[in-house]
Formats: structure tokens, sequence, C-alpha cells
């Protein structure tokens, strides 16, 4: 289900109605009240005029629906967490608000951009259209910028030649055992990774990032289906950067204990 599609139908049939209300249909049910009223003797002034109901309905919710379109395509729009790829920075039942504005203005349903605002960096964390579906969003760390060369030998990524700073600071966290937790310095963001001893290292050759093009991963490294399998993400299957969790909800009660800032 496409709701941005849904969305702004939902805008345009209530905009439209509310529009041909006000230039034609409501003057003419005043100009009938009125006449009714001098048949009758009343003052036709203080004639009522009484709305059918699909009017009324159009003309109440249509300013409610645009603001939550302009609100959901250009400003902030809430995501849920469906799986552990980006574990530990995201867990599975997190909502998170993505930033629509970070990477330039995109036309809803269309999903053009009309404004250029910015480009993502290295580091931040990404919600894409799935490349090979695009019906489906994604959400991983870009790694990888338009240009860059990108490696991931035995469990270590590198970058241009340059090997990324990790810090070991927990061989077996509560919340991954067995599985071992670092600290991360790529770019401007500093955040926590997982890598799996048990599992092999992921070993591809040096990749070169095309123009219009980025690479990303997941933070749980070794579980995370990401451009290492798949490849890179078009410019174009941009959403938006995710830069706040603002809720969890697992199945129980819905949980604001754990509100903050993606790294």
């Amino acid at each position: 289900m496409d709701f941005s599609l849904i969305l702004v139908v939902a805008v345009a049939v209530t905009g439209l109605v509310a529009l041909l209300d006000l230039v034609f249909w409501r003057p003419r049910r005043k100009a009938t009240a009125m006449q009714e009223a001098q048949a009758a003797g009343a003052d036709a002034s203080s004639a009522a005029v009484r709305d059918p109901w699909p009017v009324d309905y159009a003309r109440s919710f249509f300013p409610v629906l645009l603001v939550v379109l302009v609100l959901r395509s250009f400003v902030v729009e809430p995501f849920q967490i469906p799986s552990g790829s980006m574990r530990p920075t995201l867990e599975v039942g997190d909502f998170i608000l993505v930033n629509k504005f970070s990477y330039g203005l995109r036309l809803p349903v269309l999903d053009t951009k009309v404004v250029e605002v910015g480009e993502p960096e290295r580091g931040d964390v990404m919600v894409f259209r799935f490349p090979k579906d695009p019906s489906v969003n994604f959400i991983k760390r870009v790694v990888g910028l338009p240009g860059d060369r990108v490696a991931y030998l035995d469990k270590q990524l590198y970058v241009n030649g340059e090997p990324v700073t990790k810090t070991l600071v927990d061989s077996s966290p509560d919340s991954a055992p067995g599985e071992e937790k670092y600290v991360e310095q790529l770019g401007d963001h500093q955040h926590d990774i997982y890598n799996s001893p048990r599992e092999p290292g992921v070993l591809r050759h040096e990749r070169v990032v095309p123009e219009g093009m980025y690479f990303v991963m997941g933070d749980n490294r070794d579980h995370s289906d990401d451009s290492r399998y798949w490849g890179f993400v078009p410019e174009e299957n941009i959403v938006g950067k995710a830069f706040a969790v603002w809720m969890h909800w697992d199945g129980g009660l819905p949980s604001f204990s754990n509100v903050r800032l993606i790294p």
C-alpha cells in the first residue's frame, strides 16, 4: 500500500470538493435558501444554508490532510525498524524520525528532487527504497560516497585504502551474547557496531562507488543484507536521513524511555 499516493489522492479530492463548493455549489444553495425564506415571508439575509455531509467532511479534512502531506513529504516522516541489521544503534521495534529536508526536497509519489539542499555524508544513517524492490524501505549507514573506494576484508572496513578506526569495547555484551561490540569512527559519526567471531569474515574485492550512487552497510556487520551483496543505492532512491528514535514498541506497551538521537 502506497500511503503517499493515498494521501495525495485524499488531499486532491477533498481540496477539489471544497473548492467547487466555495465557487459554485454553496452560492447556489445560499440563493435557493434566500428564495425559500422570502417565499415564507422571513428575513432572507438570515436564511440558513445547510451543507451536504460530503462537502462538510471535505472542508473539515482538507486542511488537516494538507498539513500531514506537507510535513510527511518535505519535513519529517516516521518509520519503524523491522529487522536487526542496524543493531546496536537501532533495535527491532524502534520508531524513528527521518528528516526529508536534509538531502533535498522531493515531490511525493514521483520522488523527483525539486530543490537541492544537501547530500548524504559518510556515516549518515539513511533510509532509502531498496534498489531491487523500490516498494520496500531499507535503512543502513552510508559508508561510501560517489568516487570512494570501499572494501570489507576480514571484518575490517576500508575506505579509500585506509582502515576505518574501530575500538573493542565489549567482547560479549548482554544484549548480544557471543558478539563483539566496537566503537567505530566513520566520518564525523562515532557509533557502535557488532562483529560476530563465529561468522566467517566477508571477503570482497575493493569497489569504486559510481557517480550518483552510495555504498551502505548495517551496523550489525555480520548480519546485514547491504551493498556488499546487492550493490549500490542510486541517488533517486534516497528517502531521507534518520536522526532520532522517538518510541519503542515490541508488541506490548509502547516505551518512551529510550528516546534518543541517532549517532
